[in-house]
């Protein structure tokens, strides 16, 4: 509760910095939070913002469900097995290191300029940080814990339950705060380059139009959302994934 808080009286005291900074500049390069607040109401109410961000939030949550799942597959194989590890790293360190730009273009290229295509440009760009992150995870296991689990006759599944999951899900957790705050990012990317919607599509049409307060209205609206997720989702979450940390 606390956290939260301290959370929100730091967005407030950024919100009121913006507004000092607007009203000293004077320019209309830089509006003022009532102005951007104006157009998020008028265009709520009149325009397109509701379809773009719904858009928007498919395309994050397709996305990410799909990187998490595919890396959190191949973090988990490569971290127990160090040969395959050694063959497919530098496939994952390419991946990696490889611009969402370019993965993006060669999408639409390859897939069209579809749905299908955004979605999977976006999660080949979040792909390896899962696996990585969870390959890190699964090295990091403490080996007495199998010893017990052998010692006990743990059946598969409760070696899964309670020496696997608790170990991993730290790193699964941290994988999904990142990944999500990475996806959207990319997400807005993608439909910047090939999409007729979402809100990537907006900014880019605003910018178009030099309408400073809409790209920033439709920046702050998507942001004020993903902060939610990250507030009400992910970090209690969290929490609940190191609860058994705190309490050694």
């Amino acid at each position: 509760m606390v956290r939260s808080i301290r959370f929100i009286a730091s967005l407030i005291t950024l919100v009121a910095l913006w507004g000092v900074v607007a009203a000293v500049a004077h320019s209309s390069a830089l509006p003022s939070p009532a102005a951007v607040a104006l157009f998020i109401v008028q265009d709520s109410l009149h325009g397109d913002m509701a379809f773009n961000v719904g858009m928007s939030l498919w395309r994050v949550f397709a996305s990410f469900i799909v990187a998490m799942g595919i890396g959190t597959a191949i973090g988990l194989v490569l971290g127990r097995t160090r040969v395959l590890d050694e063959v497919v790293s530098p496939w994952v360190l390419v991946l990696l290191n490889t611009p969402a730009l370019v993965i993006t273009a060669l999408c639409y290229i390859w897939l069209g300029l579809n749905e299908f295509a955004a979605i999977v440009a976006v999660a080949l760009n979040k792909i390896p940080n899962v696996a990585v992150l969870l390959r890190e995870g699964v090295r990091s296991f403490d080996p007495a814990l199998d010893d017990m689990a052998a010692v006990y006759r743990f059946s598969t599944w409760k070696r899964v339950r309670h020496v696997f999951l608790p170990q991993l899900a730290p790193f699964l957790t941290g994988a999904a705060r990142s990944g999500l705050a990475l996806v959207w990012k990319i997400v807005l990317v993608v439909e910047l380059l090939g999409r007729p919607n979402g809100v990537g599509y907006a900014i880019s049409y605003y910018f178009q139009l030099f309408d400073v307060r809409a790209v920033l209205g439709y920046s702050v609206v998507f942001s004020v959302v993903m902060l939610m997720i990250e507030l009400l989702v992910l970090q209690p979450l969290d929490d609940y994934a190191r609860r058994w940390r705190s309490a050694s």
